[in-house]
């Protein structure tokens, strides 16, 4: 039981870098808690987290080493995560201005303007699980701090352990940015708030696509 502590704590220690990394992840919780809200934030938030554990899954049934080691399917994933960032970040920059003051949240009764949760949902798991990097992470941190000896049962609650932490993080970014006195410093920035993080959607498309394999 020690070892597998100290095997967590290893892997929580270097894990806490990743989560506060700025990335696609962080960008798409920002924007979706600025423009439509703390529902829709949280709710990506646990699209993200349960995406971390898909990649986890992968990595531990062995098809992370196999997609790190083919540079035909690295670029499948690559250039689906390319389109998919380059999308929402025109689908931002096209977005007209959008009234994010307090009032106009509370006075929206009729819903038009709500995102769904499934909607909201899938666009944190799928910035996320089109994104290749995460399949050279887990690989990499899994096999040099896990032990290959330590059953696959206690390795996917180590990945449990990560995307909870990982959803309680861009919980509270969630939180912390819809609360009133942020939203009403960004309510006269809407279409600026759009513009930005679609420049840095495409910015993460580009760069994703300089990726390479290694």
């Amino acid at each position: 039981m020690s070892q597998y502590l100290l095997e967590l704590a290893s892997l929580m220690a270097i894990f806490a870098f990743a989560i506060v990394s700025p990335g696609a992840d962080l960008a798409m919780v920002m924007r979706q808690s600025l423009v439509h809200g703390r529902r829709a934030a949280i709710v990506t938030s646990f699209g993200i987290g349960t995406s971390l554990m898909f990649h986890v899954t992968y990595t531990i049934l062995g098809l992370g080493l196999i997609i790190s080691q083919s540079i035909y399917l690295f670029n499948i994933v690559k250039w689906c995560g390319v389109a998919y960032l380059v999308y929402i970040g025109i689908k931002a920059l096209r977005a007209g201005k959008a009234d994010l003051s307090v009032e106009a949240v509370k006075g929206d009764a009729d819903g038009k303007s709500e995102q769904s949760a499934l909607r909201a949902f899938g666009l944190g798991f799928l910035a996320n699980a089109l994104n290749p990097k995460p399949v050279f992470f887990f690989l990499s941190i899994f096999s040099t701090v896990v032990s290959a000896h330590t059953p696959i049962a206690v390795k996917f609650g180590y990945g449990l352990v990560m995307a909870i932490c990982l959803i309680v993080w861009f919980v509270g970014v969630s939180l912390f940015m819809t609360t009133p006195k942020m939203r009403a410093a960004f309510a006269r920035a809407s279409q600026w708030i759009d513009r930005a993080s679609g420049l840095v959607f495409i910015a993460l498309g580009i760069k994703l696509a300089t990726e390479k394999a290694h």
